[in-house]
């Protein structure tokens, strides 16, 4: 089918330079060039491609206009690989000498090598910009610094280059010349993760800045892209803010579709077409055509880091069924937030558009928790009981190797009721086995008892045993003295011999009998062994 082309073109991600006609002006224009103009310093920390950039490019090119001094560092391209702290802050070194010419001024490279032995990389730069940027630049000055959230990903602690800003926030009481300096902070993290050591001051200076979606009566430079092709634009824009929330890159590429959808498409009415769309487009094999990158961004914030994956499903999933929860401000729900899902609205925290709940619906939630949650099916079928079926719960080696997997991880509450749950059934199992252990101890002690106690009362008493001997030995004795069992001796004594089997004649043993015959033939006594030997 053929594509209706139209001469005006969306930003469908990066930043919008100054002039972009695409650009929508909202509130958070007013407030973070209002602040930083006035010397407040700021931080803008929201999710990706809410337009953090566009607003930071657009806010330098009204304040540069202002004669206020401007300085971007983007901490993405200081990277994070074979990065040491000492490389790491002579790269924050050289981008504002750069920044703000001073090439000219300072050998920069000597300079920062000849106080390499004396000082520490973040007192270096302290000395920088108190001897040097302060002193050479008059105006007011205005560093931006993106992408902190860079810092979170380096082998070293940066904790120290906040302190720094915050060091340079608290001279202001003491020297004026720190008045003229202003920092804006811009990324993807919370305050409190900015300085992460305890034991220091955490990082709560500065006017936070509040970044929202579009609104209907922000986006005329949109409508206007749409008057081209559209009879009523502003019909238009109300069906794409209506799917998108106002999210700013997809309303921005929505908009670049629907002026660049076919005809056929076109003929539909407003909605139906803004729907297809959608379907078409962003939904329907989204994981393949999500180009530029925006959908897998907001699912790698969630699932890439195991030990916080199933707390951060787990209380999306309970957003996305009860429609929204109340907004605590607690670190999870902080960090869902910043993945761009979900966002705050009178106090409750929702699922940020309808396309969002399209793409991450409840298929994908169960199938991510069952690819993370070794007991998913379990779990599910507990919470589907209502908690009280018992044989869902974990038990055993099961059990062992599930606490084993937890160590180190972010679970919900749900997760944590049911691992306790299990727990406390293997423990009421364990005390029952013992329980029962103990009772058939007692029951086993008892039977001994018992047999003992009979055995001692059949037992013959040891005083009986003298009389009971006599009694049997007694009257064999006089009979024996007697001579009545004599004859029985004897005749037990013959009838053995008589049982005794005959014994084979031995060959070397000859019996040579002698009587009144032979004496008279030999005629002599005792007869000559030659004669018995012959015989």
């Amino acid at each position: 089918m053929s594509q209706s082309q139209s001469t005006y073109e969306y930003q469908v991600g990066g930043s919008l330079n100054g002039d972009a006609p695409s650009y929508v002006t909202r509130k958070a224009d007013l407030d973070f060039y209002g602040a930083l103009k006035a010397g407040h310093f700021c931080y803008l920390l929201n999710s990706r491609q809410m337009g953090k950039s566009s607003l930071r490019v657009r806010t330098m090119k009204r304040l540069q206009a202002e004669g206020i001094v401007c300085v971007f560092i983007d901490l993405m391209g200081i990277g994070t690989q074979d990065v040491t702290s000492e490389k790491w802050y002579a790269g924050i070194f050289y981008t504002l000498v750069r920044g703000f010419e001073l090439t000219s001024k300072i050998q920069w490279r000597s300079w920062w090598r000849e106080q390499q032995e004396l000082l520490t990389p973040v007192q270096r730069l302290s000395l920088f910009i108190e001897e040097i940027l302060l002193v050479e630049i008059k105006q007011k000055i205005v560093i931006f610094v993106d992408e902190i959230d860079q810092v979170l990903s380096q082998k070293f602690s940066l904790d120290d280059f906040f302190g720094l800003i915050r060091y340079c926030h608290d001279q202001r009481d003491t020297y004026t010349d720190y008045q003229r300096l202003t920092f804006a902070l811009l990324g993807v993290a919370k305050p409190s993760d900015l300085i992460q050591n305890k034991a220091q001051t955490p990082f709560t200076i500065g006017q936070a800045i509040q970044l929202q979606g579009f609104e209907f009566d922000e986006v005329q430079p949109l409508i206007n892209g749409l008057k081209e092709q559209f009879a009523n634009p502003e019909a238009v824009i109300k069906d794409i803010l209506y799917w998108t929330g106002g999210q700013p890159f997809l309303t921005q590429k929505l908009c670049q579709l629907v002026i660049h959808a076919d005809k056929i498409t076109k003929k539909q009415a407003n909605t139906e077409m803004v729907a297809q769309i959608i379907q078409d487009c962003l939904v329907e094999n989204w994981e393949v055509y999500d180009e530029p990158e925006h959908l897998r961004t907001i699912r790698d914030r969630i699932i890439r880091n195991e030990q916080k994956a199933v707390q951060l499903l787990g209380l999306y999933e309970k957003i996305f069924h009860q429609g929204g929860i109340t907004a605590d401000g607690s670190a999870e729900q902080m960090e869902l937030r910043l993945s761009g899902l979900v966002v705050e609205k009178q106090g409750q925290l929702k699922v940020y558009n309808l396309i969002y709940r399209a793409v991450f619906d409840n298929n994908w939630i169960e199938k991510n928790l069952k690819q993370l949650r070794p007991y998913a099916d379990d779990i599910a079928a507990w919470i589907a009981s209502g908690g009280q079926d018992q044989s869902y719960l974990l038990q055993g080696s099961q059990l062992q190797d599930t606490l084993t997997w937890t160590l180190g991880k972010c679970l919900c509450n749900e997760d944590y009721q049911f691992l306790v749950a299990s727990q406390t059934l293997a423990k009421q199992q364990t005390e029952q086995l013992l329980e029962a252990t103990e009772q058939a101890s007692q029951l086993l002690a008892s039977a001994r008892s018992k047999a003992k106690q009979e055995v001692q009362k059949r037992r013959i008493s040891w005083g009986w045993i003298p009389l009971i001997t006599l009694t049997v030995t007694l009257p064999i004795l006089l009979l024996r003295w007697g001579g009545l069992l004599q004859g029985l001796e004897w005749f037990m004594l013959d009838q053995f011999f008589r049982w005794r089997p005959l014994e084979p004649s031995d060959s070397l043993i000859a019996i040579v009998t002698i009587d009144e015959t032979d004496l008279t033939q030999v005629g002599q006594w005792p007869i000559p062994d030659g004669i018995l030997a012959k015989a």
